[in-house]
């Protein structure tokens, strides 16, 4: 069995906003509530008790007024989050679960469907205890596709929407992967990635493209009262706080579209794709002197998206280690430059009479190496 995912925008009443507010500081309460009990009794008696919404809700009477599974749901993924921290099979662990700010954490909550209470009509999505709430529903669930779960969430520019869970059936892989119907890509911070053919990916750069008015936007709200440390918030910081916001969303929604099309399009064309396993957040340091140029990208974002479409598709994507030399090896020879390390140098010669962008060059050790990859685990 598989999951997939739709996100579809709400345009809740001004009732169901409230609903949707109380919910979110209700989950965050039982969060904040569960996990300190966990923590007196871990340091009392070194074992972390099981608790439940339940036991607080004589305390605090509101809890009652929410979505029951939404609270069920907060219990979870708090034991979720000491699995992580303490469970010792675990190569890389969590960190230690934190309280949860009503000013920082993300507004969302998960609800579960039982017998109908979550359902995606024509124009609406109905949820427990809140209703219909109307929604752009631009994509139906196919046959056989079983609902399980959604999840509500508001952004920081005021928006709503609901991410619906479905498990359905994956059928069986018939077909085998054409290792001639391959591609490999280098990572590259101008256009995304290279591939071995010497195609580019995208060429925009949105926060780039949205800096100047991003910039204005910040300098307005950085007038408003409540701009400094301590001042109270009015009405006009709130405001443009909104506007800022929707610039940013903006540029984050031109980015996941772009990165969308473009992964869709590769897994579409190419069975078997190589990549190489980056550390993004260590290239976007200040050493590397192209940070906003690599958060700009993406590219850990199109990586995950390629990931799971190609796995839908019954192919398969090939990581390639980090410290695989691929732009210092000549893909036609095999013979390394040491001095291709010099990200200044751009073009790859050959004694053996290569001249070629080093990009498309690594893209293409990348290629080979990541078939050697598939072939020896077959």
């Amino acid at each position: 069995m598989e999951n997939k995912a739709i996100k579809y925008r709400l345009y809740p009443t001004a009732q169901q906003q409230e609903l949707f507010a109380r919910t979110f500081g209700c989950c965050r309460k039982v969060w904040n509530l569960m996990l300190e009990e966990k923590i007196a009794v871990w340091k009392s008696t070194g074992k972390i008790p099981e608790v439940t919404p339940a036991r607080y809700k004589k305390e605090y009477p509101y809890l009652r007024e929410v979505d029951s599974l939404a609270l069920a749901n907060v219990q979870l993924n708090l034991q979720a989050a000491f699995r992580n921290r303490f469970d010792a099979s675990r190569k890389a662990k969590s960190g230690f679960p934190k309280f949860k700010s009503a000013k920082r954490s993300r507004k969302a909550y998960t609800t579960n469907n039982q017998k109908g209470t979550v359902a995606v009509k024509e124009n609406a999505i109905r949820l427990p205890k809140v209703g219909m709430v109307k929604a752009v529903i631009h994509r139906r669930p196919l046959e056989g596709w079983e609902l399980k779960s959604a999840t509500i969430s508001q952004e920081s520019d005021g928006t709503y929407y609901a991410s619906v869970l479905f498990e359905y059936e994956k059928a069986a892989n018939t077909s085998e992967a054409d290792p001639a119907n391959a591609v490999g890509l280098d990572y590259a911070s101008d256009g995304l990635y290279m591939d071995s053919n010497g195609k580019t990916g995208s060429q925009h750069k949105y926060y780039r493209e949205s800096q100047k008015k991003l910039a204005r936007a910040q300098r307005r709200l950085s007038r408003r009262q409540g701009s400094r440390k301590g001042e109270s918030k009015s009405n006009n910081y709130r405001k443009q706080e909104r506007k800022v916001n929707k610039i940013h969303r903006h540029i984050a929604n031109q980015r996941k579209d772009t990165l969308h099309k473009t992964s869709a399009e590769i897994a579409n064309q190419y069975d078997i794709v190589c990549v190489e396993t980056l550390n993004m957040k260590s290239m976007a340091n200040r050493g590397f002197g192209n940070g906003k140029a690599m958060y700009d990208n993406g590219y850990g974002m199109f990586l995950s998206m390629l990931e799971y479409k190609l796995a839908e598709r019954n192919r398969y994507l090939v990581r390639v280690d980090r410290w695989y030399p691929s732009s210092q090896i000549c893909h036609c020879c095999g013979k390394r430059h040491p001095e291709m390390k010099d990200l200044r140098i751009r073009i790859m010669q050959c004694e053996c009479g290569l001249t070629m962008s080093r990009d498309q060059n690594a893209a293409r050790n990348i290629l080979q190496e990541g078939l050697r990859l598939l072939t020896e685990t077959a």
